[in-house]
């Protein structure tokens, strides 16, 4: 993937609404092999960890594991989809704290969105994994983050290889309730 085209692809998600237009999202760019690899064998180890102690067959444990190291450290492109909340709102009562919190993590998700349909429209492939939520000071610690930038989810990305069946989808009828 050229410089060029992500590059494209990140001003797209730029133009993702967001509360208060505070734009929240923030995306470390994992483009070098040893970046990649880095976050691959630190976050395999905890998930490793995790696995473990949910008591899973070590057979179990191994292929997971590999499977999600090999993931992240052959995508072409690996975006660590981060929210920042210091320019949010700040309130003095919980529930509205709260409240302005999850518009953070929606104007976060926006983007990442965003994410998938720029890779979508360069004719690339593109996943969406939630482990940065599951590891979020390991992520920190590999990359290097700035200090208010909370890991929110991994975008991996490259050209598709094989096209999978999409999973089945619910009905209208089990999703949607008209009043």
């Amino acid at each position: 993937m050229s410089d060029l085209v992500l590059e494209r692809i990140l001003a797209t998600a730029t133009f993702a609404p967001s509360a208060h237009n505070r734009q929240p999202w923030r995306f470390a760019v994992l483009t070098r092999d040893s970046s990649k690899s880095a976050l691959a064998d630190a976050m395999a180890e905890r998930f490793r960890a995790d696995l473990e102690s949910d008591r899973l067959p070590e057979d179990q444990v191994h292929a997971r594991v590999e499977r999600s190291r090999a993931r992240i450290a052959s995508a072409p492109i690996d975006i660590i989809l981060c929210m920042d909340v210091s320019e949010m709102d700040h309130y003095p009562d919980a529930s509205r704290t709260q409240a302005e919190r999850t518009m953070a993590i929606q104007s976060t998700a926006n983007a990442g969105m965003m994410l998938l349909l720029g890779f979508h429209a360069e004719g690339l492939g593109g996943v969406w994994n939630c482990a940065p939520l599951f590891a979020p000071e390991v992520v920190r610690s590999v990359l290097d983050l700035p200090g208010g930038w909370e890991p929110q989810a991994l975008l991996m990305a490259g050209k598709i290889a094989d096209a999978p069946q999409a999973p089945p989808r619910k009905t209208l009828d089990e999703v949607s309730l008209f009043i």
